[in-house]
């Protein structure tokens, strides 16, 4: 069969059930309210529940998920067979904790009727419950590459049963330095399993390597390459780089940014971000891969639950956030990659919403807004606050000179995120539990000087232009499932 590639047009199935899915997933999709399918969801479950190997590319927020979360669970409840001890009979990998953990609580949620068991793997979380975890065999098994190699390497992972494979967020797991680690994984699975790619877009440069990873895949496309969310209100103001914190502060004072994501481009930036506005009486918390699985879902329990008004991030730790009511998106610095501002702006307008997003725009990022401009196909309403006497400049978040506040904690990210306490300068270690597991396995960013792989998704700061290729990094019957 030829590939397929279907656009974002109203579907003539127009609920779950027409979809033909099994009677346990309806019930557990009535009971979360979740009734019509949305399109990617509509035109991906036919394929995949006929066996088919899917690329599907759909916004942040369309519902990609459940869209290959239900199918299989339909075809592991229609042909049930006991997976292989330490083994499952589903993989789907994940560049993060927190869309890991996202996942098999979908799965959970959707196959709660089924029987069908889910296990979680990744780093910063101890190696033995996990293997325990696994030791019969499990069906579905989510996990983040670095962790699961340390189990491969350990032996208490076995794949060799794996009949189905799910790549999720494709795009930034390929591209950003995963293509080693997956391709270990891969030459630990049967060549007769089904893959699936699913991805909010998919540059070409990696189009090659998914060719060679799916056979005759059904291609769905719901929205453009590069689409940005039609209900986002987007702006751009300009700004000198040393006055953005003094910006930042001026526009929280809006009240309407009740529940705000911050973006930046280092672990180190967002540190400062979130230290800068918490001396202004704002309450945020900051979250990257150097903070440890406890911070993190400390962090986001407190945004989910309004009890802070923001939440400082970078872009691979904000892969995975799914968190309803979003106001606004910040980009207190504008991504060198302009796909991460798609996926930026898409944490915002969810199911529905409207949303804003606002970006500081400082005179050496405007290449970078260029470049957003041209693959968004839009020019972004601007101001400009450069020369703004109101506005006071301090010291940026990649800048030494700013101070510590006293009494502030010591980070454990130190520019790229690296460890401190290193002598002469040389080439730092990352921070333990940073990162997808212990045993020596990253997701496949080596350090620049030492040759050390960047744990769990974290990237490190792209070069400059000048510096060499940059890294890439309903409920109800209105509602769709997630």
């Amino acid at each position: 069969m030829k590939d397929m590639h279907l656009t974002d047009t109203t579907s003539t199935k127009t609920t779950f059930a027409d979809l033909g899915l099994d009677p346990a997933l309806l019930k557990a999709l009535t009971a979360e309210g979740y009734t019509t399918p949305t399109p990617i969801q509509a035109q991906a479950i036919p394929g995949v529940m006929a066996g088919r190997d899917l690329m599907g590319i759909a916004q942040t927020g369309t519902g990609k998920t459940a869209a290959f979360a239900l199918p299989i669970l339909h075809r592991l409840a229609a042909d049930r067979r006991k997976p292989l001890r330490s083994g499952s009979r589903v993989l789907v990998l994940s560049p993060t904790r927190e869309l890991a953990t996202q996942i098999a609580d979908s799965f959970r949620t959707y196959g709660k009727h089924t029987g069908l068991t889910v296990a979680v793997m990744f780093g910063g979380m101890p190696f033995r419950p996990q293997a325990t975890a696994v030791r019969n065999g499990v069906d579905i098994l989510v996990a983040t590459p670095g962790r699961l190699l340390d189990h491969i390497d350990q032996r208490t992972v076995n794949l060799s049963g794996t009949e189905i494979l799910v790549l999720d967020e494709a795009d930034q797991m390929l591209d950003m330095g995963f293509i080693q680690p997956i391709r270990k994984i891969l030459s630990t699975l049967s060549q007769r399993r089904q893959s699936l790619f699913f991805s909010a877009t998919m540059p070409r440069e990696i189009g090659a390597l998914a060719a060679e990873m799916l056979r005759d895949p059904l291609r769905v496309q719901v929205t453009p390459v590069a689409k940005t969310a039609d209900r986002v209100r987007q702006s751009v103001i300009h700004v000198e780089p040393q006055k953005k914190g003094a910006l930042l502060i001026e526009l929280f004072a809006d009240p309407a940014l009740s529940r705000t994501l911050v973006f930046t481009r280092t672990k180190r930036g967002a540190d400062k971000v979130a230290r800068r506005l918490e001396a202004a009486g704002i309450l945020v918390a900051a979250i990257h891969g150097n903070k440890s699985q406890s911070q993190r879902e400390r962090a986001l329990h407190q945004f989910r639950s309004g009890r802070i008004r923001g939440l400082v991030a970078t872009d691979i730790a904000a892969r995975g956030i799914d968190i309803d009511d979003v106001t606004h998106v910040i980009n207190f610095e504008l991504p060198n990659i302009p796909e991460s501002y798609v996926h930026r702006i898409g944490r915002t307008a969810r199911a529905g919403a409207e949303g804003s997003a606002i970006s500081l725009c400082s005179g050496d990022e405007r290449a970078f807004l260029r470049d957003i401009e041209r693959i968004t196909r839009q020019q972004i309403p601007s101001s400009d606050r450069t020369g703004d006497a109101t506005l006071v400049a301090t010291a940026g978040p990649g800048e030494h000179s700013e101070r510590r506040p006293h009494g502030a904690q010591r980070t454990h990210g130190h520019g790229n995120g690296a460890k401190q306490g290193h002598r002469g300068g040389g080439s730092a270690r990352p921070a333990r539990g940073a990162g997808n597991g212990g045993g020596g396995h990253g997701n496949g960013h080596a350090a620049a000087s030492g040759g050390r792989p960047q744990r769990d998704g974290e990237a490190r700061p792209a070069r400059t232009r000048n510096g060499g290729k940059p890294q890439r990094f309903g409920r109800g019957s209105n509602k769709a499932a997630r």
